[in-house]
């Protein structure tokens, strides 16, 4: 039996293969850890015995990114939630990053866990969330579904935080693809006041070009569909020699971009977090793009990673 120091701080490791690829998926806040093809990192992870840094890789529901002052209504309610980012009087990335999730299914390349989320004081609805990861030819997919399963509708939206790396090649050489129209203003808090066109500006990245200097924190929305509904953000080398790509179906009509900037250490600036995101930050409070999740109603969404931009 093992002794409590040589558990992993991420919990229970399950880890699928196939094809090359390989990710590891982890209990605690059931994410992604590490993933790699042909023995390449396309996903800048951590250790066993790091706490996850910077939310990397992590689930975010039933809301992703911040609150304001972790507050805001839903039907007759008012609502309080912790706030998870004192700093800056938010409460950030939902409920369920930090829980242990439990096995349900398993397969040498392909995983499911799962996650009952409780009524809170902050946010009173029952959600069961399911989460499938596999990995084959085309790269890693990752399939969730959250229900709920109490008697009353409830506020949803959903996000999931991968940093995505070419080895060898810096932030600012990484050549960028981002199919969006519009970005969003943003306060000192990191909170939306307003939305603005990127086309001719310093944040038009609609056709590829390296990220250069960019200290990027946004959130970009207005996205440029695929003829499937869905859309991806695609990260190359100068060269062209390398590359990775993000994409997510017709769920997630925003894209937020995060350069690293703001973490310590070698972390600094070393990958770039690209998250799908089904609505924008503050949401719950601005109700844009919010999901109601209906009393036994369930909602799905897909993402996943390739090599190759």
């Amino acid at each position: 039996m093992e002794s409590p120091d040589q558990r992993p701080f991420s919990g229970a490791q399950w880890t699928i293969s196939a094809a090359g690829h390989e990710a590891v998926i982890v209990e605690v806040g059931g994410g992604l850890r590490t993933y790699r093809h042909d023995g390449v990192d396309l996903v800048d992870g951590y250790q066993t015995d790091e706490v996850c840094p910077g939310c990397a890789g992590q689930v975010l529901a039933p809301w992703p990114n911040r609150i304001r002052d972790g507050r805001y209504a839903f039907g007759e309610r008012a609502l309080q939630l912790p706030l998870t980012e004192p700093e800056r009087h938010v409460a950030i990335h939902g409920l369920v990053n930090w829980v242990p999730w439990r096995l349900l299914e398993q397969s040498e390349a392909a995983v499911t866990l799962g996650y009952d989320l409780p009524p809170q004081p902050g946010y009173p609805w029952p959600l069961r969330l399911l989460s499938r990861w596999s990995v084959g030819a085309d790269g890693l997919r990752a399939e969730h579904e959250v229900t709920n399963i109490g008697g009353e509708a409830a506020p949803f939206g959903f996000s999931v935080h991968p940093y995505l790396q070419l080895p060898g090649v810096a932030v600012d050489d990484l050549v960028m693809r981002l199919p969006t129209r519009t970005r969003l203003l943003v306060d000192g808090r990191l909170l939306p006041v307003g939305a603005t066109p990127v086309a001719g500006t310093e944040y038009d990245w609609t056709s590829p070009r390296r990220i250069g200097a960019a200290e990027l924190d946004l959130c970009f929305g207005e996205v440029i569909r695929d003829a499937d509904g869905g859309s991806s953000v695609s990260l190359s080398a100068p060269d062209g020699s390398a590359g990775v790509s993000i994409w997510a179906d017709a769920e997630f009509g925003w894209w937020q971009v995060f350069t690293g900037d703001a973490l310590t250490g070698d972390r600094h600036r070393r990958s770039v977090a690209i998250e799908p995101m089904t609505c924008p930050p503050d949401a719950f409070r601005s109700g844009r793009d919010v999901l109601t999740l209906k009393p036994a109603t369930t909602w799905r969404g897909a993402w996943g990673i390739r090599p190759g931009a």
